[in-house]
C-alpha cells in the first residue's frame, strides 16, 4: 500500500444483494427488485453486483444462487456478476465448474465466482443439502483444487472435464470472516472478500494475514482485498436512522434464531430488544454506516483509511425499494464527487 491517504472516491464499490423477501410480499417480487437495482447499480458505475447462497431463510431468496447470477446478467450489459458467495461444501466442484463455466459462456468477461466453505445455512439443512457432513469445511482447499482443475485448460488423459468451463478465465475470489481463508487466498494469490457486514471481530487481523501471506500468481500480482459494510444512506441522520431499523430486526431474528421476512422500519426500536440483544446486534453489525451523505461518507473515508481495502462491497438492509435505491445513488454521488 501507498502512504496516501485513502478515501472512497479512490476505491471501487460494488453490491452485494441478499435478495430480500419482503414482509408481506413474495420471492417473485424480489427478483424484480433485485433486477431493477442490478440495472441502475450499472447506470451509477458500480464494479460489480453479487448475490450470496443462503438457505432455510423465510427473509432470503438467493437460495440458486447461480441461476439468479444469469438472471441478472442477462438484464444487464457491462456490470460484473458474481457469487458472495457459492458455499462449496454444499455442492460437487465438477456442478459448480459446469454452473459457472455456462454463466461465463453466455456473459462472457463478466462473471465472478466467490466461494466461501461455511454451509450458508443451519446444521439440519446443511445435511438435507449434503446428505453427509464429513469433512465439510476442512476439505475445502481439496476441493478448491478440485474445482480449478476443471477451469483450468484440459490436461493430456484427462478423464472428466467442465463443459463448458474448461479454459475460461474465470476469477475466483475466497470469501471469509475468518483468517482461515484469507492466508488460503494469500498463498494461492487470489482475491479475498472479508464479511466484515456481520462478522467484523477479525476483519484486520484476516486482512494482515491474507497480504503477509500473499504470493503473486497468474491470478494476481499483488493483493487484492476487498471488505463487505452495511450502508444505510438518507437525506437525513434522523431518515436514515429510521430506515436502519429493518437491519437491526433482521440481525435481531437471527440472533435469536426466529428467521423471518424483512420488516418494515419502526419509530424505536426500545420495545423490540433487550440490552443484551441490543449489544449484539451493534457488535455484528459494527461496520454498519448510517445517515446523511456526509456522515456516511466521512465514515466511509475512515474504514477504507483503516483497512487499505481496494474495494468495498455494500449491502443496504432497506425494507422500502425506493429508498433502498436512493442509499445506492447516494453513494455512487459520493464515490464521483457529485455530492458533498
Amino acid at each position: 500500500m501507498s502512504n496516501k491517504k485513502l478515501t472512497l472516491a479512490d476505491t471501487a464499490v460494488s453490491i452485494l444483494d441478499l435478495v430480500p423477501v419482503l414482509s408481506g410480499k413474495t420471492a417473485a417480487e424480489s427478483f424484480k427488485n433485485t433486477l431493477d437495482l442490478a440495472q441502475h447499480a450499472e447506470k451509477w458505475g458500480y464494479t460489480r453486483y453479487w448475490m450470496a447462497e443462503h438457505h432455510n431463510m423465510p427473509g432470503i431468496a438467493s437460495s440458486a444462487t447461480s441461476i439468479l447470477i444469469g438472471y441478472v446478467a442477462n438484464g444487464t450489459k457491462t456490470i460484473r456478476v458474481g457469487s458472495g458467495g457459492i458455499m462449496l461444501p454444499n455442492h460437487a466442484p465438477l456442478v459448480v465448474a459446469e454452473q459457472f463455466g455456462t454463466l461465463e459462456t453466455l456473459y462472457p468477461g463478466r462473471i465472478d465466482l466467490g466461494l466461501g466453505r461455511a454451509p450458508g445455512t443451519d446444521h439440519v439443512t446443511a445435511m438435507a443439502l449434503r446428505r453427509d457432513l464429513q469433512g465439510a469445511g476442512e476439505d475445502f482447499p481439496a476441493n478448491l483444487e478440485e474445482l480449478r482443475s476443471y477451469l483450468a485448460p484440459a490436461s493430456a488423459g484427462q478423464r472428466v472435464r467442465a463443459v463448458p468451463g474448461e479454459g475460461l478465465n474465470i476469477p475466483i475470489w475466497l470469501l471469509g470472516s475468518s483468517t482461515f481463508s484469507a492466508q488460503l487466498a494469500g498463498i494461492l494469490g487470489l482475491p479475498f472478500a472479508f464479511a466484515s457486514h456481520f462478522a467484523p471481530t477479525l476483519l484486520h487481523t484476516a486482512l494482515k494475514i491474507y497480504r503477509d501471506s500473499f504470493q503473486p500468481s497468474e491470478t494476481l500480482k499483488e493483493p487484492y482485498a476487498m471488505a463487505g459494510i452495511n450502508v444505510v444512506a438518507a437525506e437525513t441522520d434522523d431518515e436514515a436512522r429510521h430506515l436502519a431499523t429493518s437491519l437491526y430486526m433482521s440481525f435481531l431474528s437471527v440472533i435469536r434464531g426466529t428467521a423471518r421476512q424483512m420488516q418494515p422500519p419502526v419509530d424505536s426500536m426500545d420495545d423490540k430488544w433487550d440490552m443484551s440483544e441490543m449489544y449484539a446486534v451493534q457488535q455484528m453489525l459494527l461496520y454498519s454506516f448510517i445517515g446523511s451523505p456526509a456522515t456516511v461518507k466521512s465514515e466511509i473515508d475512515k474504514f477504507v483509511e483503516s483497512t487499505g481495502v481496494d474495494e468495498v462491497m455494500i449491502t443496504s438492509h432497506i425494507y422500502d425499494h425506493a429508498a433502498r435505491l436512493r442509499s445506492y445513488e447516494i453513494i455512487s454521488e459520493l464515490k464521483k464527487g457529485t455530492r458533498g
